[in-house]
């Protein structure tokens, strides 16, 4: 049985893929495509190559050095891997090839992706593999080039085809490296991003490069079109009854399933910590890989300083002296806030989450000193933790009553602002669409422009995004509206906001950061569970919090949920205040060319003088104009 403590020896892969098919057998341009991703990869670059196909990989590799650099074959020599990610039962699965009377040369997972597609459709081998991945396969004996993504879309991978081409790579810029791939902006981005805070799946900000979806695998051969099939989803509605157990039995079981997902992201021959935010799922994960250690675990927190109530140190500190852990903290200033030119090159696109500038500068406090991290994103997905969950259920039992006592009760509701402005934000933002339906008011929340905001940036903006946002949340029609409030996060903003900031702002600095919560496993159990073991009343995360109960400090399981946020706010009437308007309300902004420019001045000038809150509308258009500029669009 493998050794599982944190310390086993074992190969790690941080990459970037990219490559390339051309029906007419002309050359690729795979050497410029991997020097694009050399940090996700900078130790080593190679191709799989065919005429007309290349099939390659940049690497940063830890251990395996003779063996482990791309590329990766089969003993015949037809098959070639590129793979960016993790197989965790790869060991299970090189067992089992061996017993077949597979011969394998290296001691890595991606040489095991090489000799399953031998012996398996691409939808079959995409269902052996448990972990975090993107793969592309090309198979000369069936002059196949394959791809696959693993089933959340932990890992991108983005592709273009067309005039018999056809091209991919982990991240827009690998596929832009390839010129054939024309640099053209996708009309229909915009409205969408201003829906979002970014272009859902599969759409970008080009016009014709596309994202794989998650759980999916995709198929071209010379000349034709790409073929996509699907190898796992979501339970939707005709998914198994709610389990058939007690709460404590519940909370038992999913202590028992965190604590094998932990166990299963501690492997490792190299450095390996966690981010530790002092919340109950960072917490969790951290306590967890302390009893499973021989060593104490390094932590890395980041802190603001200021008291609007973004600084969660004092709660990241009570945990790592609770577990003795090799803490290490760093305080945000907002001059970083000018680091956006760099969040926009790793993203290729604007990005309006404004949590991916605290997330990129602790991956860079971490990557000084471990090259994998293990952190809690996933836990208010699985088990119901953001506020915005337990606000729609208020909502549907407010619309009830009659709009002067909806009225009463926000006025109410705005004293909790004095302590968590997020909350406030939250039942503000569902009360503010009193008859509409509960995805209407979810879709407002989780937008970065309030209400109005849009109409006036972009009059006549087209609502595709919003109407492919209703359809995902009818499609899961016959199911609780909390089951399908969860199950429409995990294909939103889970896919398209939280696993691409955290991928992206970790590998622009070599670390790979892995998630427990996401575990197949835990996922599966965790969206059979009944409505009252996520929330009864304002309680959230029930099930969670009372299977660590007894791990942690009481005041981080009954302290209320915070997000990784910044104060822009604040920063955006101080510091940055210059910043913003220099940047925005300049005439020559490329922003003004495709937005009406008195509404990006009223925006600025309404929270400067403090008569609204735009902070993170106003990030949203600060990613945007940095884009914009640097395309020249």
């Amino acid at each position: 049985m493998p050794d599982r403590r944190l310390g086993a020896r074992r190969r790690r892969l941080m990459c970037g893929i990219g490559g390339a098919l051309d029906a007419r057998g002309g050359g690729t341009a795979i050497s410029h495509q991997l020097s694009t991703l050399k940090h996700r990869g900078p130790d080593a670059q190679g191709a799989f190559e065919r005429p007309g196909v290349a099939v390659g990989q940049a690497r940063l590799s830890i251990v395996d050095l003779a063996t482990g650099d791309p590329p990766i074959v089969e003993e015949s020599g037809d098959i070639g891997v590129a793979l960016n990610g993790e197989i965790y039962n790869y060991l299970d699965l090189r067992a089992e090839l061996r017993r077949a009377g597979h011969d394998l040369h290296t001691r890595g997972d991606t040489e095991v992706i090489a000799h399953l597609a031998e012996d398996h459709s691409p939808v079959a081998l995409a269902q052996r593999l448990d972990g975090m991945f993107a793969f592309a396969i090309w198979d000369d004996r069936k002059g196949e080039l394959i791809l696959g993504r693993d089933r959340l879309g932990k890992k991108p991978l983005y592709y273009w085809s067309g005039s018999g081409r056809f091209v991919f790579g982990s991240e827009i810029k690998a596929v832009l490296a390839d010129p054939a791939v024309p640099r053209q902006p996708n009309p229909a981005a915009l409205s969408a991003y201003l829906t979002f805070g970014y272009v859902p799946s599969p759409q970008t900000f080009f016009d014709g490069i596309l994202s794989v979806p998650p759980g999916h695998v995709l198929r071209v051969r010379r000349g034709s079109d790409p073929i996509i099939e699907p190898y796992w989803s979501l339970p939707g509605a005709d998914a198994a009854e709610p389990l058939d157990l007690t709460f404590g039995e519940a909370a038992l079981e999913t202590l028992r399933l965190l604590t094998s997902a932990v166990e299963r992201r501690l492997m490792a021959d190299v450095p390996l910590g966690a981010f530790l935010s002092g919340g109950v799922d960072s917490s969790s994960v951290v306590a967890l890989m302390a009893g499973l250690s021989d060593k104490p675990v390094s932590t890395f927190t980041i802190g603001f300083d200021g008291s609007d109530g973004f600084d969660e140190r004092r709660y990241a500190r009570s945990v790592a002296e609770r577990f003795q852990t090799d803490h290490h903290e760093f305080v945000v200033k907002p001059d970083a806030a000018e680091l956006v030119e760099r969040l926009v090159w790793h993203h290729d696109q604007p990005f309006g989450d404004s949590s991916a500038l605290p997330t990129f500068l602790l991956s860079e406090l971490t990557a000084g000193h471990v090259k994998v991290a293990l952190g809690g994103d996933g836990g208010d997905e699985l088990f119901a933790g953001y506020s915005r969950f337990g606000a729609a259920r208020l909502r549907r039992r407010l619309q009830r009553f009659p709009p002067r006592s909806r009225a009463g009760f926000l006025a109410i509701a705005k004293a909790l602002q004095r302590t968590n402005p997020g909350a406030f934000r939250t039942l503000q933002r569902f009360l503010a669409h009193p008859y509409g339906g509960v995805s209407d008011a979810y879709l407002s929340w989780v937008s970065p422009f309030g209400p109005g905001w849009r109409d006036l940036l972009l009059p006549g903006a087209n609502d595709w995004a919003a109407d492919g946002f209703n359809r995902m949340w009818n499609d899961a029609g016959g199911r609780s509206p909390l089951d399908r409030l969860l199950t429409l996060n995990l294909q939103t903003y889970l896919l398209d906001d939280l696993l691409p900031k955290v991928d992206r702002m970790s590998m622009a600095h070599g670390l790979e950061v892995r998630s427990p919560f996401l575990d197949t496993a835990l996922l599966e159990f965790a969206l059979r569970l009944p409505d009252h073991a996520h929330i009864r009343g304002l309680s959230l995360k029930r099930t969670l919090k009372t299977a660590v109960k007894d791990l942690l400090p009481p005041e981080i399981t009954r302290r209320r949920k915070h997000g990784f946020g910044v104060p822009l706010d604040r920063w955006f009437r101080t510091d940055l205040q210059g910043y913003l308007r220099s940047t925005l309300c300049k005439p020559s902004a490329h922003v003004r060319r495709h937005l009406q420019g008195d509404a990006v001045d009223q925006m600025v000038s309404e929270h400067q003088e403090g008569a609204g809150q735009n902070g993170h509308a106003l990030w949203a258009l600060l990613t945007l104009e940095i884009f914009l500029a640097r395309e020249n669009w």
